[in-house]
């Protein structure tokens, strides 16, 4: 008698904690889904930015329409970005920034994408001044320079190859970032892309985590320098 009640005992505890596991099994389902349905819409997504200071920089005159852009650009395609100055290639935000990859290599190019950067440094209420742009060139390979804020920077120094645009916009971007942390500021510029038609944001690492958990994490969206370079081979 007694082995045929702790036999039924055996199968009672297994039987409950079989329950328990189906339970708790139940209730990751249920939490899994709670978080799939808590999905921002357009409206909380801008609110939040702007809970963030994403919207700091916008000038006051264009900060309705830059909200309702970026709400819309989230609603209706789940992308990043708001509207840009009409027949221009400034954005009203003041802190996404087109770039011609192949001008900002060449001859000029640095200090062309410097005076559109340069306004969103005072806004910021930093520094950022630039001359002494040097340039030495031989068929295979060029060497260029430029000085901001008193301080010499490479932003190209090597052989010619396909990688020419993508390692003088990160350059670009890496003198940027040092000039903003040199003045203490939390701010940094991401990469999005290189090309004709690229693209780079300047962020908090707060507002750049908010933006990595709510849209695609893609090639049309900010991110890290290193896995930039780890997409585009450099």
């Amino acid at each position: 008698m007694k082995e045929v009640y702790l036999i039924l005992m055996l199968l009672a505890l297994t039987a409950c904690n079989s329950k328990k596991k189906n339970t708790s099994s139940l209730i990751e389902t249920k939490n899994t889904e709670q978080e799939i349905q808590k999905r921002l819409n357009g409206r909380e997504v801008v609110k939040k930015l702007e809970e963030l200071s994403y919207f700091n920089l916008t000038d006051s005159t264009d900060l309705v329409e830059v909200k309702s852009e970026f709400e819309k650009a989230y609603t209706n395609l789940n992308f990043f970005q708001g509207p840009a100055q009409e027949e221009s290639m400034t954005f009203k935000d003041n802190r996404y920034f087109w770039v011609d990859c192949e001008e900002l290599f060449e001859i000029g190019g640095i200090t062309t994408y410097l005076d559109q950067v340069k306004p969103t440094f005072k806004k910021l209420g930093l520094k950022l001044e630039y001359d002494n742009e040097q340039n030495q060139q031989n068929q295979n390979s060029w060497k260029h320079s430029i000085r901001l804020n008193g301080r010499e920077y490479s932003a190209f120094d090597g052989q010619f190859s396909n990688q020419d645009w993508g390692i003088a916009y990160i350059n670009f971007l890496n003198m940027l970032n040092f000039e903003l942390k040199k003045q203490d500021s939390k701010e940094q510029f991401y990469p999005i892309a290189c090309g004709n038609a690229g693209m780079f944001v300047l962020l908090t690492p707060e507002q750049f985590d908010f933006v990595k958990k709510n849209y695609p994490n893609d090639s049309e969206h900010p991110t890290t320098m290193t896995i930039w370079k780890q997409r585009n081979g450099l």
